[in-house]
């Protein structure tokens, strides 16, 4: 019987970061209602989105947050990184300045968010080929001296989207699973130490008399 959306097994929170107009809310859309809107306005403050997915055999919801990439509503943005377990870093492979600018933002989402996040750098509006101004190369190596994934996409065209946002909440799901065996097994220790099983220390000499020790 297939599940109900109320239905999961892990709630990931991930946060949609970036420049204004490089797409973020339409990758949004795109990958939780399968939409694009080319009269898409600026996002005001914050908004988010959810889809329910199979991770590797467990359901999980993903809760997409959707910032604002203008300056004025910075104080909303570094609010919300809170609990976020996933970032994805998007440019406008059109726009130069937008990926010069990527360099401010991880360093904002390292000041705010938790330091195991796992961010994706995305490369964005790949359906506008003839006015490329950021080569997939740069990018990549970028990516790979900053320790994140890489994946270029289209929102329009509907070109990797789906794969940007799996593979991030894979690598989640991957690491809060190693946690969780992990806590699993200190958890099974210390039940160990709480049913007063007797540690034997040093066992008396079979010489020693009177409960003194043998010398």
């Amino acid at each position: 019987m297939a599940r109900s959306d109320e239905e999961y097994d892990y709630l990931f929170k991930v946060v949609l970061i970036g420049d204004s107009g490089v797409g973020k809310s339409n990758l949004l859309s795109r990958f939780t209602r399968n939409e694009f809107c080319l009269e898409s306005k600026s996002t005001i403050g914050v908004e988010f989105a959810t889809r329910t997915l199979e991770v590797e055999g467990r359901t999980v919801k993903a809760q997409i947050w959707d910032t604002a990439g203008q300056e004025r509503y910075r104080a909303i943005t570094s609010a919300y990184y809170r609990g976020a377990l996933g970032a994805l870093l998007v440019y406008d492979v059109t726009k130069p300045t937008t990926f010069d600018n990527v360099g401010r933002w991880l360093k904002e989402l390292r000041d705010h968010a938790d330091a195991n996040i796992v961010t994706t750098l995305i490369g964005n509006k790949t359906d506008l080929k003839h006015l490329r101004a950021v080569a997939s190369e740069d990018a990549r190596t970028y990516a790979e001296k900053e320790g994140l994934s890489f994946v270029e996409t289209s929102a329009l065209e509907s070109i990797n989207v789906d794969k940007a946002f799996h593979t991030i909440l894979a690598e989640i799901y991957r690491i809060i699973s190693k946690k969780s065996l992990s806590s699993s097994a200190d958890a099974a220790a210390a039940a160990t130490l709480k049913e007063g099983k007797t540690i034997t220390v040093a066992a008396p000499h079979p010489n020693a008399k009177d409960g003194k020790p043998y010398l």
